[in-house]
């Protein structure tokens, strides 16, 4: 999941809106429409806004050392399991049956642990991505809101709908896009950050469980 993923299905329902609001128009009256005025459509790159804001930086370092204190603890189990697995292998074949079976199974519990560790991880780092992110994607929201009221924006897009899809917005003057005026709104000065990449989602590196040396064979349940 992006970070701007939830952030983008509210604008993407937005989008739908405004697909049904020419045949909205074309219902009401003549003095109506004039009263109301013409529409005004912005647009803004929500992920280049995020990239932009401290906010970001902050939950970036801090996903990564959220990801760094999961991954030593998982380096452990590994280190445990590889140790325990070669100590098997040198000492299997002076082993009793009842021994050689006791180990195996330790071995595979120890081998399911670090399997439920990993994907626990992943999903606890998402989590927290996700929990440091709501507040900073509120402010994003709110701040257009505010934008689009002061400059008389009808209607506000997403020029930048994540990697691999199409954006929202296909084409549009440059004096439509309100994503320096946004960060102005917030304080920040555009293009203090030269690299415009949003926060990645944070993923917890886990070095697999490799078999010990010596072909132990311990079967998973």
């Amino acid at each position: 999941m992006t970070l701007t993923r939830k952030f983008r299905l509210a604008l993407a329902v937005a989008a739908f809106s405004f697909a049904a609001a020419p045949a909205a128009l074309a219902q009401t009256t003549a003095p109506a429409t004039a009263a109301a005025g013409p529409l005004k459509i912005g647009y803004t790159n929500v992920d280049y806004v995020l990239s932009q804001m401290p906010e970001s930086r902050q939950i970036e370092s801090q996903l990564k050392d959220y990801s760094t204190q999961l991954k030593n603890q998982l380096d452990a189990k590994v280190t445990e399991y590889r140790t325990k697995g070669e100590a098997y292998t040198k000492g299997a074949s002076t082993m009793s049956d009842v021994v050689r079976a006791d180990k195996e199974k330790e071995l595979t519990n120890l081998q399911q642990s670090i399997q439920e560790f990993q994907q626990n991880a992943e999903q606890s780092v998402q989590q927290r991505q996700q929990t440091l992110l709501k507040p900073v994607l509120d402010k994003v929201q709110k701040t257009i809101d505010a934008v689009a009221e002061k400059n008389g924006y009808t209607y506000v897009f997403n020029s930048d709908a994540g990697f691999g899809t199409t954006p929202i917005l296909l084409h549009g003057p440059k004096d439509g896009d309100i994503s320096d005026l946004v960060l102005k709104e917030m304080g920040v000065t555009p293009g203090q950050n030269n690299q415009p990449a949003a926060v990645k989602p944070a993923a917890t590196p886990a070095p697999a469980a490799a078999a010990p040396a010596g072909k132990t064979k311990v079967k998973k349940k």
